[in-house]
This record gives structure tokens, C-alpha cells and sequence, in this order.
């Protein structure tokens, strides 16, 4: 199929005397002609990763690539180093089926070179709407088996285990590891389709960096989810690896994106075979999603290593707060006037009512120390040396910061 839309980029190219480059309508590179004239960077980039990246997709769809059904000539762009060009869009009916791409960078393609090279445009439409429903089926496919992985019943996710050995879909099974790529998005903002493109963008880069039939992926509204399926192997990247791998792929694709303010990437415990993978996912999703809420915990976040939030993660919200752990503490939460009394608190029960250690730490005078630990126990009405109030005073302290009650900084 790809032959059949080299010799048709090709024929374009060759008729209007430039280089001609064929996308997908999720603007990846299909095809492109032999360059030898003016190219910008956007363009080297997308011959070399054969996708065009998320910030320079947002910016085409401003300019209405998406909707239009005459082509559409764009203008240069200093800061994406961006040239002009003219885009044509390839439609079979109502079906959006991509686009054919020209740099123009002196406005030199009229409108008859444009008309010249569409004559070719009814064999690249065939050509690409078959393209497009090959591709798609394949897609669909492992994107159901991986659906039914993650949320089905045992005899359901055995069935898809099945299927995706037999299709050849992946190598073989063996240990798994979820990994989960979570977008926080901007404030007041959700995760638009460009956003989404880009977490998917990450998630096939590191798809191939561990080997395609290493591995599966899944897009969710607001996060991503990257299967490690196989075993372990000598010289295979481990699963803390390849979420590191995510972790920067994110990071590039994202970046520039106004919906989204950081991403977190959250790696589950590995399990024995590809049917218990949806344990390992529930678990990389809870990773991320506290890391969302606790930045200081940083970008990449495991479920081995979360600590007391592996238990204060699953708890359900409107069975436990703040109040219902400690009133005492749920009342200084109230008044930001006791948020240094707070910080002090919670570095002396994090280093286990050391307070040697904590006014080390904090850089007090022991006394400043003991009179800031009389006034919380003055008024959260409770008793530090007691072991079970320290107890339900940490709980409380970590749940606050759980659920956004208390943001002081680490």
C-alpha cells in the first residue's frame, strides 16, 4: 500500500516541480517526495520522526486545516521556524482522510500549480481511504484487546491474551509492568484532542524504544497507559527504564500545549502474565494521580514507593477526611495564620518526634521548637506524646496533602 502512495507523492512532486509530503489526518507523515528544495525545521523533523509535532498541529488547526475543503495556504511562523505553505486536504465524502502538504517559501505556487497537482488527487484518495481503513482495523483490534485487559473479567482478558499471541501483536507473554502517563491539565482547563495526540505520541515513541511487539498502549481521556508485557530479558530496559523514557517523551511532546501544566508518570508492580496487567494498571494509575497532587513527589512516581499514600489513595474521599481522622488538626487547617505551626508539626512526626533532628532541620532554636509543639497541642487539643494522637495527626497531615486541605511546601 505504502508503494502505491510513493509512486502517486512522487507523480504530485514531479508536477509541480517541488517537494510534496502526505499526512495522515492526525497529521502523521504517510509519504514524502525527494527534497531538494527549501526546508524548514518543522518539515526535517517530520521526515525523521514521521509525525509532526503537537504544538506545531495546534497551530495548523488555527489556521483551519481541519475543516477546509479547498487548500489552505499558511503563513510562516518565526518562532515554530515555520515556512509558508499550502496545504491541500483530502477528502473521500464526509471522511477527513488527510492532507498533502507543499512548502511554499517565496509564494511562488499559484493557483494553477495547485490545480495542476490535484489532477493526481482521485488515485491518492482511493489510495489513502484504503491506507486509512487497513490501518484503523489493525488499530482497533489491539486497542480493544488492550481495553479488555484493563477492565474485563478474567475469562474476557484470557480470551484477549489469546488473541494478541495469535495475531502476533506481541512477542510472547510473561511478567508485566504498567506504566501510566497522567496529563495535569491547566487550571479551568481539560485535556483537548491535541493534548491527547501528544500523550499518544509519547506513548508509541516509547513503544519503540522497547520494541514494538514488547509492548501495548491505551489512550483515556486524561491519561495514557503503556502495558510491558513479556519478561525479562537480558538487555531489555527495565520498567523503571522505560518510564523514564516516557517521562521525557511527554515532556517534549507536551511542551508549548496550554491545556496541559505538567505531566506525572506512575509505574504499577510488575505481575505474572498479560492477564493480571489490570492489577499493575490500577496501581500505576494511583501512582500518577497522587504524584498530580503532590509535585514533590516528582515526575516519575511508583506505587512501591508511594508510602502511606498507597493506603490514604485508596480510601474513598467522602468516607474520610481531614476532620474524621483529627478534628483537632482540621481546625488549624482552617487559618492560614498557623501555617508555620503546621510545617513545624509535620517535620517533627515525618522524623519521628525527633526534635533534635527537626529543629535541625528547620534551623530553630530548640526552644522556638517546644513552644510551637505546645501551641499546636494547645489548639488541636491533643497530646504529642502520645503515641495514637501522633498517629492520627500524620495520617491527617498526609491525607490534607492528598486532597489539596494542605499545600505547604515540602
Amino acid at each position: 500500500m505504502h508503494g502505491e502512495l510513493q509512486r502517486i507523492v512522487d507523480a504530485v512532486a514531479a508536477r509541480v516541480g517541488r517537494p510534496a509530503l502526505i499526512e495522515d489526518r492526525r497529521q502523521r507523515v504517510v509519504v514524502y517526495s525527494e527534497h531538494d528544495g527549501p526546508m524548514d525545521e518543522v518539515r526535517r523533523m517530520s521526515i525523521l520522526r514521521r509525525q509532526t509535532t503537537p504544538e506545531v498541529i495546534a497551530w495548523f488547526r488555527r489556521m483551519g486545516v481541519l475543516t477546509a475543503r479547498e487548500p489552505v495556504r499558511t503563513p510562516a511562523d518565526v518562532d515554530l521556524d515555520l515556512l509558508p505553505r499550502v496545504c491541500v486536504p483530502i477528502w473521500h465524502d464526509d471522511l477527513l482522510l488527510g492532507f498533502v502538504w507543499f512548502i511554499d517559501d517565496d509564494g511562488s505556487m499559484t493557483d494553477a500549480d495547485i490545480a495542476t497537482a490535484t489532477g493526481a488527487f482521485t488515485d491518492l484518495s482511493l489510495a489513502l481511504y484504503r491506507e486509512n481503513l487497513l490501518g484503523e482495523l489493525a488499530s482497533q483490534r489491539e486497542a480493544e484487546a488492550t481495553r479488555t485487559l484493563l477492565v474485563e473479567s478474567p475469562q474476557a482478558r484470557a480470551h484477549a491474551v489469546r488473541a494478541l499471541l495469535e495475531e502476533g501483536t506481541v512477542a510472547g507473554d510473561g511478567t508485566t509492568t504498567a506504566v501510566v502517563a497522567q496529563l495535569a491539565p491547566a487550571t479551568g482547563r481539560h485535556p483537548d484532542e491535541v493534548a491527547r495526540i501528544a500523550l499518544e505520541q509519547a506513548l508509541v515513541a516509547t513503544r519503540r524504544w522497547l520494541g514494538v511487539r514488547e509492548s501495548l498502549h491505551m489512550v483515556w481521556p486524561d491519561h495514557g497507559v503503556l502495558l510491558i508485557c513479556g519478561g525479562r530479558i537480558a538487555g531489555r530496559p527495565t520498567p523503571a527504564a522505560a518510564a523514564g523514557h516516557l517521562d521525557e517523551a511527554l515532556g517534549q511532546a507536551t511542551r508549548g500545549l496550554s491545556s496541559v501544566e505538567r505531566t506525572v508518570t506512575g509505574i504499577g508492580q510488575s505481575r505474572p502474565g498479560l492477564v493480571d496487567a489490570v492489577q499493575s494498571y490500577r496501581e500505576a494509575v494511583q501512582a500518577a494521580r497522587v504524584g498530580v497532587q503532590l509535585p514533590a513527589l516528582g515526575r516519575v512516581v511508583s506505587w512501591a514507593g508511594l508510602g502511606i499514600y498507597r493506603v490514604l489513595s485508596q480510601l474513598d474521599g467522602r468516607h474520610l477526611d481531614v476532620a474524621g481522622v483529627h478534628p483537632g488538626l482540621e481546625r488549624l487547617l482552617r487559618d492560614d495564620a498557623h501555617q508555620v505551626l503546621l510545617e513545624t508539626l509535620e517535620a517533627y512526626l515525618d522524623l519521628a518526634g525527633n526534635a533534635h533532628a527537626t529543629a535541625e532541620k528547620l534551623r530553630l532554636h530548640r526552644t522556638t521548637l517546644y513552644y510551637r509543639l505546645q501551641r499546636v497541642e494547645q489548639l488541636a487539643d491533643t497530646d504529642l506524646k502520645d503515641g495514637n494522637e501522633r498517629l492520627c495527626l500524620h495520617l491527617a497531615m498526609k491525607l490534607g496533602r492528598l486532597t489539596g486541605h494542605y499545600r505547604a511546601p515540602s
